[in-house]
């Protein structure tokens, strides 16, 4: 259930949890709120019977870090509300619960410390001082506040504290924890002080619980000396190997699951039809890179014709792809169901969970076969989170992997877990492969594996030069093997969509063969419109447009329309286009190369910069041009920086977040700093300009 909360009006402690989107934009579920505290006129006092602890979630590979966390915190400090708490910044790029674990860890505590100072009696002030400051508005206002108003009723504990490994289980114990406050209605606020790491006497049912000091049962493989075995998935050494272990609550079950023998068979290979996805055929797919290419790039076109799109250059679409078939057969057998996947599902809530606002999830279809669901609604191959990880400690036999479980969702094995398994992108079969003791069932998988999302790309055309078509490029992504994942994988749907165009798939400079309509491949797709990064209306406007790799396809597109706009403007007379183009070498994957040299001849494109990071081969030549895109972007430095600032141009970014981007990024700032003679903080802002007046656009990926 969600409760609405009037902030003009609210008494008791706040507590937002906010994540940023776009270029730094609010999600849309916090649009209006934003835009409404930012037409707040300026008052010292407006929100300052308020107090609130603010937690932010982002991306480091992005430019604007937690930029919506940021605006609101620092709106409302301008508007007068108070912290309680200290505000807190999740980067998802190194990993939220770095920040996040100890983050709730420590709120818990604050809370009681607000509700208090609420509940305590406040001396009497003198109703002739209109002088109120925030703490004692805050004070005054709260006493009529009862506690349970902010609902931190606790779940009942479902983990021990346990001291030895023959003792772990599915036991359930009583909490020992007292209440610290009856409210007037009876229901009581626990004490929430964390538990110590150390602290084996009580545990807490909304923290962790403390498994006791003891020496590792995993050990060392048989006839290994210690100094040469090394820690890994499935070892650990001391300290952690020995320590007392902070393990999360373990998460209540919700689902109970029944397979029902089918009395029709259901067809697995094509998903249900989802609102927004049209199935539409590939009408024809090439190979873009040579082979001794490192990586492989496709080049995908789709027929919509009878499945109009109105979709704009910049625009995305989603892709719906399915989990591998070798993937799910496995897990079948893993779960001991091989032989019912062609069952029903039956999902009901359990009667006596203890989970709050427990849902059947929507996205799985009534009457579904297990096989389906493995095939098309769960994300198999997620990365596991702790809490998952804490869930399959009570489906694990053996006492040793049992305690490396425990010890990867410890807060003591946070470095364990990052490096084993946050790092190698470990999924559910990669852990059941590495602890065979482990046998979860089925009703656990659907809690904890989350829906299997459609993958986005970017358009790389424009209705105007292939009305009826719809064309899209990847990468085919590829993951090498590693020590936890012995066997590499190619990304699920570059893989997939890989597969699925190999019969048409045209390899460069051979004649395409003939297929049959019988062997058109389709797929699942949707229009996802970005009204953001788009080319802008006044065809006047300088374009510069930095793409290395794919992320050139929008700016296929764009060029295509502006080449379109030319042929039907004549008289008009159009801005600078420049484009900035990156790959390895010259001969296996410049992308689109004959397309853009097209452009350059016919005037659509006046600038054409591409680099090649892997040309010449190291030891055979002195490199004498630029590597990536931002070094070609600091020697045409004067030109950029007088199209953005002096003729108000448009600066489009799409590729990788992670490394280009912020290079660029950082190239910009130094471009800006070098040509206006500004310090480092002039140029940062005068970037930050740019975006808010929407003439540098990102679309970014990792």
């Amino acid at each position: 259930m969600v409760y609405q909360f009037n902030l003009e009006k609210e008494r008791a402690p706040v507590v937002i949890v906010v994540s940023t989107t776009g270029d730094g934009d609010p999600p849309d579920n916090a649009l209006k709120f934003v835009k409404r505290i930012k037409k707040k006129t300026l008052s010292s006092d407006h929100y300052a019977h308020l107090c609130y602890a603010l937690l932010a979630l982002g991306d480091t590979n992005y430019a604007n870090f937690c930029n919506c966390g940021k605006t609101i915190d620092g709106r409302l400090q301008e508007l007068g509300a108070k912290h309680f708490y200290a505000t807190g910044y999740a980067d998802d790029g190194v990993g939220l619960e770095l920040v996040l674990d100890p983050w709730l860890e420590g709120l818990w505590e604050a809370i009681r410390r607000a509700l208090s100072k609420m509940s305590a009696p406040q001396p009497k002030r003198d109703v002739t001082d209109t002088r109120v400051s925030s703490e004692e508005t805050f004070e005054s206002l709260a006493t009529d506040v009862s506690l349970h108003l902010l609902s931190l009723e606790p779940e009942p504990a479902s983990t021990e504290c346990l001291g030895k490994q023959e003792e772990i289980g599915r036991a359930k114990t009583e909490s020992t924890t007292p209440a610290v406050k009856a409210s007037e209605t009876g229901s009581t606020v626990p004490d929430l002080r964390p538990v110590s790491v150390t602290d084996t006497t009580q545990t807490s049912p909304n923290r962790s619980c403390v498994i006791a000091d003891h020496k590792s049962v995993l050990g060392t493989p048989s006839g290994v000396p210690a100094a040469v075995a090394e820690a890994s998935l499935t070892l650990s050494f001391p300290p952690l190997s020995e320590s007392a272990l902070n393990v999360p609550n373990l998460p209540p079950p919700y689902l109970d699951v029944v397979l029902q023998e089918a009395t029709t068979r259901e067809e697995t290979g094509v998903p249900v039809m989802k609102e927004g996805f049209q199935e539409v055929p590939v009408s024809r797919s090439a190979k873009l890179t040579s082979d001794d290419s490192v990586k492989t790039a496709l080049l995908v076109e789709l027929d919509i014709s009878a499945h109009p799109m109105d979709y704009q250059p910049g625009d995305s679409l989603d892709v719906l792809c399915p989990n591998r078939v070798s993937e799910v057969g496995e897990l079948l057998l893993r779960l001991g169901l091989m032989d019912r996947k062609s069952h029903c599902i039956q999902l009901s809530l359990q009667k006596d969970t203890k989970k709050k606002a427990a849902q059947i999830p929507s996205y799985i279809p009534e009457n579904s076969t297990l096989q389906y669901l493995l095939t098309w609604c769960l994300e198999i191959r997620s990365v596991l989170k702790k809490a998952f990880i804490r869930s399959l400690v009570e489906c694990t036999e053996e006492s040793g992997e049992k305690r490396r479980l425990q010890e990867l969702c410890s807060k003591q094995g946070s470095a364990d877990y990052n490096l084993y398994v946050r790092d190698p992108r470990l999924g559910i079969l990669d852990l059941l492969r590495a602890f065979p003791s482990c046998q979860p069932p089925l009703s656990l998988l659907i809690e904890h594996l989350p829906k299997l999302q459609p993958r986005p790309y970017s358009a790389a055309s424009s209705r105007m030069r292939h009305p009826g078509q719809l064309h899209f490029v990847f990468n085919i992504i590829e993951f090498p093997a590693c020590i936890e994942r012995p066997g590499g994988r190619r990304g699920l749907c570059t893989g997939w969509l890989s597969d699925l165009v190999d019969p048409i798939l045209l390899h460069p400079g051979k004649v395409q063969s003939s297929s049959t309509s019988s062997s058109v491949p389709k797929v699942h797709v949707s229009l996802r419109q970005n009204c953001s990064f788009r080319l802008p209306s006044d065809l006047s406007k300088p374009l510069i447009m930095i793409g290395p790799g794919t992320g050139v396809a929008p700016f296929i597109g764009f060029l295509q329309q502006r080449e379109k706009e030319r042929e039907d403007n004549p008289e008009v007379v159009f801005g600078e286009t420049w484009l900035f183009f990156g790959c390895r070498h010259r001969d296996r994957d410049f992308l689109f190369r004959e397309e853009l040299q097209g452009f350059v001849g016919n005037g659509t494109l006046t600038h054409l910069k591409v680099c090649f990071s892997r040309d010449p081969p190291e030891g055979t030549e002195t490199r004498t041009g630029p590597r990536y895109v931002q070094h070609d972007l600091l020697l045409h430095a004067k030109d950029i920086t007088n199209l953005l600032l002096r003729e108000n141009g448009y600066l489009y970014v799409c590729g990788d977040a992670k490394n280009m981007a912020k290079d660029v990024n950082d190239a910009l700032m130094e471009m800006i700093a070098a040509e206006l003679q500004l310090d480092k903080l002039e140029a940062m802002k005068a970037l930050a300009r740019l975006r808010e007046e929407k003439r540098y656009l990102q679309d970014i990926w990792n």
